[in-house]
This record gives C-alpha cells, structure tokens and sequence, in this order.
C-alpha cells in the first residue's frame, strides 16, 4: 500500500477518509466508487503495508481472516460435540465445493445447448442439510462475505451467484494457498458481478458496437469473402480494451498480441485503430509497397501506440501464418526481446496476449509446450494473458467427443497451474469483470492466466461456409439468437442507463466513421513516441555481396582469451574440462593450434566487445551436445555454475546462456521472435542434433525462411545444427541440409557449412556485424570439433575473413591438375587424407562453404587457374535425394560450363536413400569408402 499512501493528494488529512473506504472495501467492494475499488484492486497481495498510518481496522481484518482460518480446520469426529458443529462442518464443505465446481453449473453456453448435470455435491442436501436449516446460522469461515457468521440460505445465495451464474472460475487447482485466497477474496466480495458504472457501461456498448458494426459493414461491403468475423464473439473488443487500459494504468508500455484468423480484422480496426481504408484496399486486392509475394489480410500483423491512464502504450500485432497456434512461442520471444531491452526483469512493462481457438488450443502440441515454457529462466516473460475465443466448433468438428478428451479446451492450461476463467461471451459485464481479474492476477503473481470466452460463430468457418450441413441444430438456434450488442443495449434501456435515441447513436457514428474512412479507436496516438519503437532503418538496403571486415585487433583478441580463463577463487572445475581451459590457454599464447570450440568462443567475446549482445539456447548449449563449447562452468564441490563470457568487463552488452527444456518447435519459435525485436544481438539456436530441427519445421517453413518476403519482417537468427556421417545411424547425421537448400529463394536466408575454427569464427562475426538482417542455417560438425586438420591459428582470427569458397590448400600445380573434386563439410577431410595418402597431384579439392546464396562469382575466380580441366565431380556423404546435389548442381554446372565448354559435372557419393543415413557401422564404412574412391575416379 506504500504506493497508495506516498501520492500527495492521498496524504495528511485524507489518510482516515482513504483508510475509512479501503475498511469498507475489503467488507463490500461494491459499496466504494468504482474508481476506488479499481485501486484498491491494485494493492499488492503480499500485506506489504505502509507503516506510516495507522491501519488498525485493517489488521483487525486480517486477523478476523485468521481466526476464522483456524476454525474452518478440519474437525475430528471426536471433537464434535453437538448435531450444529457436525453440520457446520458440511457447511464449510459446501463452500468448497462451490469453489471446486461451481463452474460446471454455470450457464456458459450462449447458444444454451450445453446439457451438463448439476454435480451433486452443490446441492445442500449432499451434506445432510436440509430446507429446515437454510434459516440457521452458520460460521462462514473464509467466505468472503462481508460477515462472520450467515444463515445457510445466505451463504448458499452468495455461492451460486459467485460461482454459479456467467462466470465459471477454475483456480482450486493452484497449490499457492495466497493466489487461491486472492482470486476467493475477489470473487466472493462481489457475489461474481461488481457494480459498474453508468460511464464504463455506456463504454461496454460502444466497443460492443464497434465489433459489430465492422462486421457488418464488411459483409454488406464485400459479401461472400472470407474474413474469418468475429459475429457471436463481439465481447472480445471490450476484452482487449480493458487489458490495455488497465495494464497501461499498471505502467506497462508495450503489448504484443497474437492471434490466429477469427476477429483479426476486427481487432486491427477497433483495438489497434488500422485505417478502415487501408483494410477496404486490401479486401479489393491492392498490392502492398515493398513485399515481394505478400499475405492475405487476415495474416498481417501491426502496430500503434494508445493512451491510458498510466500513459503511451506501443501495441504490436505479430504477424501470423495458418498454423494457429506457432504464432503463441513467437510472441513470448518478442516479448522478451522487448524486456530485456527494457531491463525489464519482472514483466512489468510488456505484457504478451495470446489469443486462441478452442479447438486449436485442446489441438495443438505447441500450446503445451508455450506453456511449458512460462516459469523457465530462459523464456519467462512475467505471465501471458490468454483468450481463448470459443465458438465450441473446430472448422466443422464440434462434438467434444471428436476434439478433445477433456471436460474444457482450456484443461491443459492446468498443468502449469493457471487460473481458467470461463465466460459467457454475452454478458459483457461478465467479461469485463474476468478481464480486470486476469490482469491484476498477472500483475501480482507475473504468471499466465487463461479466460475461456464461450461464445459462437455466426458464420461458417468462413463466410463462404455453409455451416448447416455440419451443425444443424447449432445453426439453427444461431438463427434465432440476438447479438451480445442488442442484448446488452436492451438491459441498459431497462435500467435506465441510455435510452434508444443515444443506442442508435453509436451506431450511426461508428457507420459514419467507416464510411469516411476515419480511424475508429479514440485512444489512438496520432503522433507516437519512436522511442518505444525499434530502428530498423541501418539494416535496410545492403547488397549481398558487400565485403565486412571481421578482423579483430590480436592483443585485445589474446587478452580476452585471457579473461575467458579467469575462474573464481574455491571454483573447482571437472577434470577433463580443466584440460580443455589448459589447451584454451595455450591457444591463447599460439602454442597450440586453435580447434572449434576456442574459436567459437572469441568469437562471442569479441562481438561482446564490440557491443553487440548474445544470446544462445538449446538442449544442451552451455556444455555442447559434443563437449566442445563449456561455456557454462559448473563448480564440482556445490553444483553451482560460472559464465566467463558473461564477466569479460564491467557494463558490458548480456550474454545469455540457456539450456532449454526438451522442445524444437516452441523454443525455436521463440527465439524467431526474439530476434525479430532484436537486430543489434547475435541470437542463436542450437539443435542438439541437426536431424531434431524437423520438430520445428513449421516455424522454419512459416516464419524463418518467407517471413520477410510475406510480411517485410528481418530476422537474423543463427540456426547451428550439427551435422555429419560418422556411422550414427538415421537419427543423428543429417540436419536435412536439402531442405533448407529448398526453401533458398530470392536471397532470403544464408545456409554454410564451413570446416575450419576460423571460418566458424569469422562467420558468427559477419552475422552481427554485417548490417544485413537474413536467418543464417549453419551446418556444424561432430568428429570435426577435434579433429588433427580442422585448425586454425590466432593470425586467421585476427587477420582474415569469412570465405565462402576455399581452394586447394596443398602446394599442387595448376598446370597438372585435370579433376577437380567440389564438395563441402567433413567429406573434405576424407578426400584430402586419400588425395595424400595416394600422392595424386593431377587432383584439387574445393570446398564450398557457403551453398546459399551460392556464390558462383567466388568459385569462377578459383577454377580460373585449372586450365587443363577434364573432369570435374561435386562429392556429398548424403545420399543423392539429399543433400546439395539437387538444389546446387545448376549453379555449379553453369559455373563448370562457362569455365570450359563441354565440361560435365559429375556426381559421386551414397545412391538415393528413403532414410538419411544407414545404421550398420560396416556398411556405413563401406559406403564411405566407396564415394570417395568414385570421386577420384568417375
């Protein structure tokens, strides 16, 4: 309460009037103004009191809490001394019945054809109570009721319209004993249903006229095309309008939302403010400046900034593909960016929304694994705020016998133990009051929240469905049912709040203002703070083919090396890392050559150096799938854990460091998002095996490799996939490198594969420090990270650069040379040790280190010196169906073609094969063997 007590127009002589209303809160919130009562709701949970007045009545509430605390403990049988304590007892059973189940006797369905039994133990007589005691008076334990004691009929009144009436409350689950007391407190203190007032019931309407009024302006406007409306779920406008007024009035200033299909256009037009006539442009089918292949409307994202009462929020609509629900583990990483930007360690100031289909939500696996992801050092975000827009239809599935295997869509949400807030989406006042509950929870607690908003889709799937043919009897009570906006207009005619005249009002003015192409959200901010944006304008405009320096000056590179191996006094490291921090101190000085792991390293140190943050994540990246990196020490005698590359020096840029849990899809997802938000960091997922990467197809497929050319959106994520034939069978040598190599068009992302410490090293470096934002797929090796020729000296570090073709390295004669092997990645090594091992010298080997963009220009210039060329063989490990043969061959003949005419590209490596690589260490050996002979000889 230090917040309350420390603002000047609370202070001195106003303090007992302020106490005096925060007692009479906490006895009835409704008897305070609604303005107070939103304050006090405000409070902190944790009884962190002012000590600066006194709060007696305020203590002497809690400690009434307590006592009846105390006596609603269980009571042995033979403590009961009279028939009225055994049922006192059954009376407190009853209450927590209430609170466990209440929710399946709610009347949630709009529609009205949910058929669910009353569970039994919400009837008083399941507790031997009967009609002749509903005049008794019993002790209410912790029901907040305003009163110690209640007759029966009493607290059975209070239980059904708390938890029995359109809202349907689930956080018995919860262990904390605080958070189920909070939500309790808040429920019960309101019967359910606070009083608002005349002024946010008339602002209910008016966004409730909004929602419908686009809707159907559009369908008189373009009847017949799809926008996936959001008819029957119109409650979600006044939803998303009270999260960013409320949690702008916390101080939060930056929201990122994402949604799938249904209101998307409803929500850029009433929530974020988009111009009506920019949508209307769309939906006639006018092109969008600067995007090469574009996306439908109802995939685009977008931004704008409102006012609240807490001041400037920037809002952010992520772009989103079809794939419902990927779009949730993109948000949480924006969302992050965006903190740790901010310094934003506990979530206050950007908040995450993720909006949600029912269906989508029991469906798909993502979800469970976003949400998996919420309390985790690497990925918490302070708490998500999720909708779910429940039409109680999946496409045309709606028996639940067919969707799902849950009592609710929402059930999965209870693994990580958040509260679920189910909603009658027609009655607005219901959903405002859950909506102020779910932000306030997320405040307090920064943990994830669900409201179930039960509502219906008026249209089919889309509006060229038919939706009768599936759903008959749904349809035709959806026929029947009038929308939430004339049935809330009606009950605020009743009451006496408006009358019809202002009711067509808001209509008329909504209409008028489409009509004129007008923006609709009166919060809007025309001019916007850029501060709360991000400058992409320095990664604009560079041709692929600029050179960068890389170079980094050697004694500042050695004494970095240097820092790296500083370990904390009474550290004890493990004893084969010990050696490796030995090695890395002797490559250091240049008394070893430097291998992968070292590399790597400085190369992170350096580009900490230069400013630039990293951030690296996967399943086992702090040491290394292959022991290479250890770049996470961790302290023999107690477990606990030391980052070199996070204490190079004071007020450096952040290094982050996280093993992941057990995901590809969300985590990936995830770190899509984060750099999306993050243009000046090296942002890096590492698969544990490169083959694992395929469990986040759809985030590479959707977002990563088209995400720039459907939406202009730059991302320069770093994906490091181990790959390479050692004989490990299907699962762990192939990252899949032709697909990637599939997806390569219009120069969208960079896939390498380089073989050398200094290659790795440069290639990190001209990632970041390159003004050119494009995902870059890295290849890595396995056997290669220790292997006696895969070296590099400090002098590579310093002097050279990234190269995206190496040639022959031996000392042969161009003159003799008459086949020339092309290859890239570990086979390198196994040609290069045969070609010595027979002593042939009328054979070079080149590696092709980058194979996307390919760069023809840099192999041209290498073969320029093989005039007396007769053959020339491109040599892969994968089989023939994978790899790079059939995405590269056509850049590597026509570079073949114009270097001599006649000059045939031939193949050698494994036949096409349905499975990557074979299991069998003989036949593996043999198949090895064989392709690098057919190399030297086809």
């Amino acid at each position: 309460m230090q917040r309350m007590w420390n603002s000047a127009h609370l202070s001195g002589g106003n303090a007992a009037y302020v106490e005096e209303l925060y007692e009479l809160y906490l006895h009835d919130p409704n008897a305070v103004p609604e303005e107070w009562r939103t304050y006090f709701q405000k409070l902190p949970a944790d009884g962190n009191a002012a000590t600066d007045v006194s709060h007696s009545t305020v203590r002497d509430h809690f400690v009434l809490l307590a006592k009846n605390q105390r006596r609603a403990q269980p009571v042995s049988a033979g403590s009961v001394s009279s028939e009225h304590e055994k049922k006192q007892v059954e009376v407190l059973r009853l209450i927590q019945a209430y609170r466990m189940r209440g929710h399946q006797a709610a009347t949630l369905d709009p529609l009205g054809l949910w058929q669910r039994k009353v569970p039994a133990d919400l009837s008083i007589n399941h507790y031997g109570l009967t009609d002749a005691d509903l005049d008794t008076t019993f002790r209410t334990g912790e029901l907040y009721i305003g009163k110690e004691e209640a007759t029966l009929r009493e607290i059975h009144q209070s239980l059904q319209q708390t938890y029995c009436r359109t809202i349907g409350a689930e956080f018995t689950h919860i262990v904390d004993s605080d958070q189920r007391k909070w939500f309790q407190q808040r429920l019960e203190s309101v019967r359910g249903r606070p009083a608002f007032s005349a002024e946010v019931q008339s602002h209910l309407l008016e966004r409730l006229t909004a929602a419908e009024g686009l809707e159907k302006y559009l369908g008189t406007k373009y009847p017949g095309t799809k926008r996936f409306g959001l008819e029957g779920g119109e409650s979600l406008i006044p939803m998303l309008d009270e999260i960013i007024q409320r949690s702008g009035a916390y101080g939060t200033q930056e929201i990122v939302i994402g949604m799938a299909h249904r209101g998307r256009l409803n929500v850029l037009v009433n929530t974020f403010g988009k111009n009506p006539r920019d949508l209307f442009d769309e939906f006639e089918g006018k092109k969008v400046e600067g995007l090469s292949s574009g996306d439908v409307k109802y995939h685009q994202g977008f931004s704008s900034n409102v006012m609240t009462s807490g001041g400037e929020v920037h809002l952010a609509l992520a772009f989103n593909p079809s794939h419902l629900e990927i779009v949730s583990p993109v948000v949480e990483g924006s969302v992050r960016a965006r903190q740790d930007r901010r310094k934003d360690k506990a979530g206050d100031k950007v908040l995450p929304i993720s909006i949600h289909g029912d269906a989508a939500f029991a469906g798909q696996g993502v979800v469970m694994e976003t949400f998996q992801m919420s309390q985790t050092r690497g990925y918490r975000t302070g708490g998500t705020v999720h909708i779910v827009i429940n039409n109680q239809v999946g496409f045309t599935t709606s028996r639940q016998d067919d969707s799902r295997s849950t009592e609710y869509a929402t059930d999965v949400a209870k693994m990580i133990q958040a509260p679920i807030f189910h909603v009658n989406g027609d009655d607005p006042e219901a959903v405002l009051f859950v909506t102020q509950l779910a932000v306030d929870y997320r405040m307090q607690f920064k943990r994830d929240v669900v409201i179930d908003l039960v509502c219906y889709r008026r249209r089919g799937h889309n509006e060229a469905d038919e939706p009768s043919g599936t759903q008959p009897l749904m349809y035709q009570q959806i026929a029947k049912q009038r929308t939430t906006r004339e049935l809330y207009a009606d009950a605020l005619i009743q009451s006496g709040v408006l009358d019809n005249e202002r009711v067509q009002t808001k209509i008329d003015e909504y209409r008028t203002a489409l009509d004129n192409g007008q923006h609709v959200v009166k919060s809007l901010v025309k001019e916007p703070n850029k501060e709360l944006f991000v400058d992409w304008r320095p990664y604009l405009g560079h041709a692929w083919t600029a050179r960068h320096d890389t170079r980094f000056e050697l004694k500042t590179l050695q004494d970095l090396s240097a820092k790296l191996l500083e370990i904390p006094e009474g550290f004890v490291v493990q004893r084969q890392v010990s050696k490796i921090l030995e090695d890395r101190q002797k490559m250091g000085a240049g008394g070893l050559p430097i291998n992968w792991g070292y590399a790597e390293t400085m190369a992170y140190a350096t580009l900490l150096f230069e400013g630039h943050p990293v951030r690296i994540t996967g399943q086992d990246v702090g040491r290394g799938t292959f022991s290479h990196r250890h770049a996470a020490l961790h302290n023999q005698k107690d477990a606990g854990t030391y980052l070199p590359l996070q204490n190079l020096f004071d007020g450096q840029p952040s290094f982050e460091l996280y093993d992941s849990y057990l995901s590809e899809e969300a985590v990936l997802a995830f770190e899509y998002g984060y750099s999306t938000t993050t243009p000046n960091a090296l942002v890096i997922w590492e698969a544990q095996f490169g083959d694992f990467a395929n469990g986040a197809q759809v985030v590479i497929d959707q977002f990563i490799t088209s995400g720039e050319h459907k939406w202009g959106r730059l991302c320069g994520l770093t994906m490091l996939l181990p790959h390479g034939y050692e004989g490990q069978g299907p699962e762990h040598s192939s990252a899949r490198l032709e697909r990637y190599l599939q997806l390569c068009a219009e120069h969208n992302i960079q896939v390498c594969m380089p073989t050398t410490p200094a290659q790795i090293y440069h290639l990190l470096r001209r990632q970041v420090i390159r003004p050119l934002r494009k995902p870059l797929v890295v290849l890595t090796p396995k056997s290669l990270l220790r292997h006696k020729l895969a070296i590099s000296t400090l002098e590579d570090l310093a002097e050279g650069s990234f190269q995206t073709v190496i040639g022959e390295i031996d000392p042969i004669d161009p003159k003799k040379v008459e086949r020339l092997v092309l290859c890239s990645g570990k086979v390198y090594y196994d040609l290069l040790e045969k070609r010595r091992a027979e002593g042939r010298e009328d054979i070079a080997i080149v590696r092709i280190e980058q194979l996307y963009p390919f760069p023809e220009d840099d192999l041209a210039e290498v073969l320029a010196q093989y005039k007396n060329l007769k053959h020339i063989v491109w040599c892969q490990e994968e089989p023939m169906n994978q790899g790079a043969w059939y995405c590269s061959q056509h850049h590597m003949r026509r570079v073949a073609a114009a270097h001599k005419k006649g000059l045939f590209l031939e193949y050698a490596g494994r036949d096409a094969s349905a499975s990557p690589a074979c299991g069998y260490a003989s036949m593996h050996a043999e198949q090895q063997e064989k392709l690098l002979q057919d190399a030297f000889t086809v």
